[in-house]
């Protein structure tokens, strides 16, 4: 009965956007959606009936069961994820980015930025905009809120891009989609391809906040996806490796750089001080050689889009203001911003004690750190959108995975220590 509500209450979610959003590309998802989700609940009920019919089958509780719940998943992916993709990207051909029209938005505006953003990088040798030299005022789609890694997935379009099929094929959603797929792949293979509990499927893969990022925009999903193969990659012990993803992650978005001090506790609990000291290297010589020759280039734009504008002191206000508890608070008036940054720094202070009393020891417990954190920082901040809630639920999905790898490796410790 869980699975049929919870697929009930993602359809009745896709229905309100095709409803009611005023973004053309969510109203496409929706449309879409609403046959995915409801396929999916339709035969899980359909499973929950012959399960009823035949109650003293002990055989519906094994992997014949298990797989055909996995059915249900493949519709989502399919009509809520990749179909409603594929219409966007040619439906963008008609050519409306950087019109004021949200309605006629066929990819979200982060898309068309980080495309800009690669092309001012080659032939500026800056993906970011002066926005103090325009001759205009300048306004919220000017900016470009991500570091220079960011720019790598725009760089298909600026390279290849120009008639309609290179456009289509070099859509920088395939790129941020392709990046997550194998982040993911990867990972998997990391812990040794466990079974991958449905509950985590339905958090990180399926839940509406990942499958319409996955149709309308990408950014996020490649940036949680890296954060995983971090966590990954650090409870195998391989610190350095694990430094450069989660480096590429936070200068890519300045919100994955929450995740380094969590893996840290993990790599020093694990491997000691050396690890720990080789792992901050990393995380600084990758960072210094992404940011500072695109930093030389033009100072004032690097901390204007990168620094300034996310945290909502650029010459133009951050529109992200999603009614979370945090720009609730803050929009009260100055008191209110006061009290939304020091619960903020409470959250900070809270996770820190928990690392320092008790620091993870398995990618599952990273995980689980990160995903709060990372909650806190969405719930919390002034500046904030609904999806970056992606983030927590894919990490909370991640952590099911990684528990069910551990469990299986624990497992079969015993059974080689009983033979």
């Amino acid at each position: 009965m869980v699975d049929v509500a919870f697929y009930a209450l993602c359809c009745a979610y896709a229905g309100s956007q095709a409803l009611t959003s005023e973004f053309y590309g969510f109203r496409v998802w929706g449309n879409f959606a609403i046959a995915g989700y409801a396929l999916a609940s339709l035969h899980t009920g359909w499973l929950l009936a012959r399960l009823r019919s035949r109650p003293g089958d002990t055989q519906l509780d094994g992997p014949e069961r298990a797989q055909s719940r996995w059915v249900g998943i493949g519709f989502i992916g399919a009509l809520a994820m990749v179909i409603p993709l594929a219409v966007l990207v040619l439906r963008r051909l008609t050519g409306v980015d950087w019109l004021i029209t949200p309605g006629s938005w066929s990819a979200q505006p982060e898309v068309w930025v980080i495309e800009r953003s690669a092309s001012l990088l080659l032939h500026t040798g800056t993906p970011y905009v002066n926005v103090f030299t325009l001759g205009r005022p300048p306004v919220v789609n000017d900016y470009t809120p991500y570091g220079p890694v960011m720019t790598l997935f725009g760089m298909p379009r600026a390279v290849f891009g120009g008639n309609a099929l290179a456009n289509a094929l070099t859509d920088a959603r395939w790129y941020f989609a392709l990046v997550a797929v194998l982040c993911v792949v990867a990972t998997l293979k990391l812990m040794n391809f466990p079974k991958v509990p449905l509950r985590a499927a339905q958090l990180a893969v399926v839940f509406p906040l990942t499958t319409l990022s996955f149709a309308t925009s990408g950014p996020d999903l490649a940036i949680v996806a890296l954060l995983v193969l971090g966590c990954a990659l650090a409870a195998r012990d391989h610190p350095a490796l694990a430094a450069v993803v989660l480096a590429a992650a936070a200068n890519a978005k300045l919100n994955a750089m929450l995740a380094v001090p969590v893996v840290a506790f993990l790599i020093a609990a694990r491997l000691g001080r050396g690890a720990l000291g080789r792992f901050v290297l990393w995380i600084i010589g990758v960072t210094v050689v992404v940011n500072v020759p695109v930093a030389l280039v033009d100072p004032r734009s690097f901390v204007e889009h990168v620094l300034l504008f996310p945290a909502g002191l650029g010459a133009v206000t951050s529109p992200a203001a999603s009614p979370l508890p945090g720009h609730l608070i803050a929009a009260t008036g100055t008191v209110g911003q006061a009290i939304s940054f020091l619960l903020l720094g409470a959250a900070a202070v809270a996770i820190a004690v928990w690392l320092f009393r008790k620091p993870p020891l398995t990618g599952s417990d990273t995980a689980l750190r990160l995903a709060i954190g990372l909650a806190a920082f969405a719930l919390l901040t002034p500046a904030t959108r609904f999806g970056y809630l992606v983030y927590p639920l894919v990490l909370l999905g991640a952590a099911l995975t990684f528990r069910s790898s551990e469990a299986e490796a624990a497992n079969d410790e015993s059974l080689r220590w009983a033979a």
